[in-house]
């Protein structure tokens, strides 16, 4: 019969102190580099990029909560995360909201105009479709504020697994990951094959070279 499977935290326990910290620490490493990536090729589809990229990074940062809310007795969860991420995700529904309604408000005036013109005979649509480069103006504010926050949310987490790179020791190459944008700060990108990859400068001044 084979053993049964222990969780994190029991096999933390198996361990000494020092081997209980790089374990905790190499977890929640792996759980930030996915959502660095997660969160990064949300922002490029949002610039219209192609992107295959499969991992829903709200609920990796659901997951990592919890398991930072496990780990507190070894100081691994960052009491700010969850005030981040909550204000974060309000805004980013906020915006869609906003767009959802000037694009009904519009199309409801363009469909009364329409029907206007068809009742009294009158060219009452043209002033309907005047509407339409509003659409366009609040497609673009919609993706500029969306853009910001996913930025301002993968460069926190950057800052966070550089910070527990370094704090811990642990090798930075080892939590290599993909990323599709280069405009981030204390990072290090190559190009492998197709992909762009990324390791954090973890003790080096930032730069997003």
């Amino acid at each position: 019969m084979s053993d049964p499977i222990k969780d994190s935290v029991e096999v933390a326990l198996d361990l000494d102190e020092k081997e209980v910290y790089s374990h905790i620490a190499h977890e929640s490493a792996e759980d930030i580099i996915r959502i660095i990536s997660s969160l990064d090729a949300e922002r490029a589809r949002l610039h219209g990029e192609v992107i295959y990229y499969k991992d829903d990074w709200d609920d990796l940062i659901r997951e990592r909560i919890a398991k930072g809310k496990r780990h507190t007795a070894f100081d691994f969860y960052n009491p700010a995360l969850l005030d981040i991420w909550e204000e974060k995700v309000r805004e980013i529904k906020e915006a869609r909201k906003r767009e959802k309604i000037a694009h009904a408000v519009i199309g409801a005036l363009i469909a009364s105009t329409a029907a206007a013109t068809a009742i009294l005979g009158q060219p009452y649509f043209v002033a309907g479709l005047a509407a339409l480069p509003v659409v366009l103006f609040v497609r673009d504010i919609t993706r500029e504020r969306l853009d910001l926050v996913y930025y301002e949310l993968t460069q926190f987490f950057i800052d966070e697994l550089a910070g527990l790179v370094e704090k811990h020791s642990l090798q930075p190459e080892r939590y290599r990951f993909k990323i599709f944008s280069g405009d981030y700060f204390g990072v290090e990108t190559k190009r492998l094959g197709t992909g762009l990859f990324a390791v954090v400068n973890a003790g080096k001044p930032k730069s997003n070279d």
